[in-house]
């Protein structure tokens, strides 16, 4: 089985997040198997729109967002209006894909409800909403992706500890009347961020048929500012 580096990078901004993506698909295009990455981290406060977004999904003004500390950023991935911040799990699957685009999701899909299941929550994936749900309109974990030439960057998001009244700056995903959810709410219980790190890299490297090799975020620092170490 081929490896896929895991690499823990704490709190980052998104647009560092996003450069990072991208030098990792060049260096894979460019034909380094080895720099193919399953990036965990968690954003500063950010609402990002996807490729599908609707400007008018964003409920809350850019001098409002400002004064609760939330920037506005436009992102590559598909789908429309998401919210990340602390206490969320960001997973960014940097990889070439073996199959299609749905069963990359499927996979990461997979790896969200195996946490969830480990903290004793019931989730599903559905795909005609793309998401993992733990009720009909309560999202745990939302997706967006972006491939170009059967190389993935971006991922998915899992609401851990994450303050769900930020999701209500926003019509999450463009869906009326979707209300977010978290692992701690649905737990019952407080649920650390770091707790999920390394079952949901094990599960996702099951689901897509690869042997986890972690290294520690100074590694891939390293790795990033010279593609040639």
């Amino acid at each position: 089985m081929a490896p896929l580096r895991v690499v823990w990078l704490g709190r980052v901004g998104y647009a560092a997040a996003a450069e990072l993506q991208e030098a990792l698909r060049r260096r894979i295009l460019d034909g380094d198997p080895a720099a193919e990455t399953l990036l965990l981290l968690e954003h500063d406060p950010v609402i990002t729109l996807g490729r599908g977004a609707r400007p008018a999904h964003v409920l809350a003004s850019e001098a409002a967002l400002a004064a609760r500390g939330v920037t506005l950023q436009r992102s590559t991935r598909g789908g429309d209006v998401t919210y990340h911040g602390p206490g969320q799990l960001v997973a960014y699957p940097v990889m070439r894909l073996a199959t299609g685009v749905v069963a990359h999701v499927q996979a990461m899909a997979e790896a969200a409800i195996a946490v969830a299941a480990a903290h004793g929550v019931q989730a599903a994936f559905r795909r005609d909403c793309p998401g993992v749900w733990c009720a009909d309109r309560t999202k745990l974990a939302a997706f967006g992706v972006h491939v170009h030439r059967r190389v993935a960057i971006h991922g998915v998001a899992l609401n851990v500890s994450t303050a769900l009244d930020a999701f209500e700056l926003i019509v999450p995903c463009g869906l009326a009347g979707t209300r977010a959810t978290s692992l701690s709410a649905e737990a019952g219980r407080p649920i650390a961020l770091v707790e999920t790190l390394l079952p949901f890299a094990a599960a996702f490297a099951r689901a897509t048929g690869r042997v986890v090799v972690e290294e520690p975020a100074d590694v891939f620092k390293r790795c990033f500012l010279d593609p040639h170490p």
